[in-house]
């Protein structure tokens, strides 16, 4: 997939679009590997298979993170919006 094949759409809220596709195909690719792994009997390829879904693993709890940042910012920003609107 070329990296332009995914467009952000540069308004986002209380999310990212852009974090949203990248969770979604690490997830997918998780799966994949694991697939793998239910067909695989060679000790070596299934400890480097499994060595890949745990980092793939790691990066999908690093995006994750990431979005629940980026909705809790987006929260506050709200409750600060919201408290100047009803104080005029």
């Amino acid at each position: 997939m070329k990296g332009k094949e995914v467009k952000c759409l540069h308004a986002c809220k209380n999310t990212c679009s852009m974090l949203n596709e990248a969770l979604r195909k690490e997830a997918s690719t998780v799966r994949f590997y694991e697939g793998i792994l239910d067909e695989c009997n060679q000790p070596d390829v299934r400890d480097f298979v499994i060595n890949l879904v745990e980092e793939r693993r790691k990066e999908i709890l690093t995006i994750i993170q990431k979005l629940n940042e980026i909705h809790a910012r987006s929260q506050t920003l709200d409750g600060i919006y919201s408290s100047f609107n009803n104080n005029s």
